[in-house]
Formats: structure tokens, sequence, C-alpha cells
């Protein structure tokens, strides 16, 4: 990880001030490529970012926790004479 990003909302932030720059096309050549290569540092750090907090969000069946909600949403759609979990795999919400 680069040192000099501080979290995701200031990277973002970085980010859109390059592009912003980079769009006006006042700059020279070697300052733009220097801006480029920042961007992509900030943009690989995002992804990444984002990478790992959809990967915490995912709940996996083995987790006890995930279980536990599993069997509260069936729950709830037993109590409404539905499988929640078919009207999801056709497409529809629960």
């Amino acid at each position: 990880m680069d040192v000099n990003i501080k979290d995701f909302e200031a990277a973002i932030a970085e980010l859109e001030t390059i592009v912003r720059k980079l769009e006006e096309g006042d700059l020279a050549l070697e300052q733009s490529l220097e801006l480029y290569e920042r961007g992509v540092r900030l943009s690989r750090y995002c992804h990444a970012r984002l990478e790992e907090a959809s990967g915490a969000s995912r709940c996996s069946p083995k987790v006890a926790s995930c279980r536990l909600r599993r069997r509260r949403f069936a729950a709830v759609g037993e109590d409404e004479g539905r499988a929640p979990d078919a009207e999801m795999k056709k497409g529809r919400k629960a």
C-alpha cells in the first residue's frame, strides 16, 4: 500500500482532482505522466478496498451467524406461505 494514501475517501477525492487536471490538458507531458501514474495507484488502492468490503459482506454458509440469519429469513418466508430462496432464484424479491 502507498504510505501516502490515507483512506478510501481521501483516495477518491485525490483521484477526482487528478482526473480533472488531466482532462483540462494544460499540463506538461511529464506532469501528466506523473499524475496518471498516481491515479493508477489510487485506482488500484480503491479497487482493493472495495474488493475487501465486498468479500467481508458475503455470508458463508459455514459461519454460524450466517446460518442464523438464513434461518430467520427462511422463517419469515414460511410465515408468509412461500419459500424465500425459491422466490430469490426466480429473480423476484421475497
